[in-house]
């Protein structure tokens, strides 16, 4: 828990969030609904991530950029890039053909294809690995619509064969997850996995020994809790509807 403030409800981390999400602007106006205008589409999707920033060390955020323009989404993608070596959280994020200035934010890639894995590691290596299977990035086009066009069709994987005096044959996605797996960097990440979590080293209760690591009743309280935050918000409409009912 961060420490708050002086002369400030507001918290450390709080506060932080609003800076780099870049939120200061509309801190006090209200998000708006069908009826209220409220803030803009970008400052909204910034409040949706807002409010999962806080309170969270792990993200898993799926195709945030829809909707959004690129200047926007490279806004966000930084913002959690900063929460992430900053406040040590972890966030996992799906994007389709980014754009490059959004691509080179990430530390670690995960390509997948046909649901499997052809790469997951460090972003610097990527080119390295298919560069081992005879295919040459050029810089006409960006990294991440090099990886979708490999892994597209064959007119596309052609463009990109560096073996002259080899004839070029499609490589399918199988190929390239078992060429991963004797790649350095699988390598690297087998052996990780391989290697037994060393549980007399963590906090006794660091893992859960439950199927659920949270009981119903604890859900529930946080549900009613979190409803009654967002009836306080606007404690004046209840008051108002409830007087309303009242005396009709």
């Amino acid at each position: 828990q961060a420490a708050a403030i002086e002369g400030q409800k507001a918290s450390v981390v709080t506060d932080y969030i609003l800076k780099v999400l870049g939120l200061e602007v509309c801190a006090d106006t209200m998000v708006g609904d069908a009826m209220i205008r409220g803030v803009s589409g970008g400052q909204r999707k910034g409040v949706t991530t807002s409010e999962m920033l806080v309170p969270a060390k792990a993200l898993f955020m799926d195709e945030i950029s829809t909707g959004l323009d690129s200047s926007t989404t490279y806004h966000i993608v930084n913002s959690l890039k900063q929460y992430v070596h900053i406040l040590n959280g972890t966030t996992l994020i799906s994007l389709l053909q980014p754009a490059p200035e959004t691509y080179e934010l990430f530390d670690d890639i995960i390509l997948v294809s046909e649901g499997q894995i052809v790469y997951q590691g460090p972003r610097e290596h990527v080119l390295e690995f298919f560069e081992s299977m005879r295919f040459k990035y050029t810089e006409r086009k960006g990294v991440a619509d090099f990886l979708q066009e490999i892994m597209t069709s064959k007119k596309d994987q052609m463009q990109y064969w560096t073996h002259r005096n080899e004839r070029y044959r499609f490589i399918t996605v199988k190929e390239f997850t078992e060429a991963f797996q004797s790649f350095h960097v699988g390598l690297r990440l087998r052996n990780e996995l391989g290697t037994p979590f060393p549980k007399i080293e963590s906090h006794p209760t660091a893992l859960t020994t439950k199927k659920y690591g949270v009981s119903q009743s604890e859900l529930l309280k946080v549900s009613f809790a979190r409803q009654y935050f967002l009836m306080k918000r606007n404690s004046f409409v209840y008051i108002f509807k409830l007087t309303q009912v009242c005396i009709v």
